[in-house]
């Protein structure tokens, strides 16, 4: 049987966990382990009472730091598909059956969950704010351009992975901070992994995690500068670690 461990990377999550948690279809029978990254609300005891296993940072890490911590306990519990959700409730969890289909059925290594896939208008609609929207765009274009894909979004926090997909890529060497999730982009176009994307619902509301124009600001900036280091990887110009098989 196909082992699925959902991976929730969260800060002061407690208003909506349980919400995003009862979303994911029982039917999956997946795993959820929840990386709290040293929150000062109730995020670990509501998890743990809805039955989460809980993993703590031992300092707070960031968002990135969060994640390579979940995906590297995803893989040394056995999973074989891992599934990254933010537990805000700004993903549609009850899709995670849709976005994981292609890599059950090996067709692709990635997916992503996109939110700009069902057109402006329910993006907009959904709470996006018009700033984040056209960043969103302008980068992802970039990102197409240089890594050779065809999305979307690029810059979705719902995302799948093939087992082989995670324990090829070096993620360790990433960021902790936001831009991790562009540089694990990167790393699947530089190790020619197949990425599709679904289209999910967009839900931007008070109590979902955002971040404020500055720190959007210096992500965007950060993601441009991933491009670069590609493409001069690429070009062989200048190597880097991010993008070459350890050893």
């Amino acid at each position: 049987m196909t082992k699925i461990i959902i991976v929730m990377p969260a800060y002061n999550a407690e208003k909506t966990l349980a919400k995003t948690f009862q979303d994911i279809p029982a039917s999956l029978n997946a795993q959820a382990l929840l990386g709290d990254d040293c929150s000062t609300d109730n995020t670990a005891a509501i998890a743990r009472s809805l039955g989460i296993k809980v993993l703590r940072t031992p300092q707070n890490l960031g968002y990135g730091g969060n994640q390579k911590m979940l995906y590297q306990a995803a893989l040394d519990l056995g999973a074989d598909i891992i599934v990254m959700l933010h537990p805000d409730w700004q993903y549609d969890a009850a899709k995670i059956p849709d976005l994981i289909a292609p890599i059950l059925e090996r067709q692709k290594d990635v997916m992503l969950g996109s939110r700009i896939l069902g057109g402006t208008r329910g993006t907009l609609a959904g709470g996006m704010p018009i700033y984040k929207y056209l960043s969103n765009r302008f980068l992802t274009l970039v990102e197409n351009f240089i890594f050779d894909f065809k999305l979307s979004e690029c810059h979705t926090g719902y995302r799948a992975f093939s087992r082989r997909a995670l324990e090829t890529i070096p993620f360790k060497l990433n960021s902790n901070d936001f831009v991790f999730d562009s540089e694990v982009l990167a790393q699947v176009a530089a190790f020619g992994f197949r990425i599709g994307e679904i289209p999910v619902p967009c839900r931007y509301f008070p109590e979902a995690s955002e971040i404020n124009f500055w720190r959007s600001s210096k992500y965007g900036l950060a993601t441009l500068a991933v491009c670069l280091k590609f493409l001069l990887h690429k070009l062989k110009i200048k190597a880097f670690a991010q993008f070459q098989p350890a050893g």
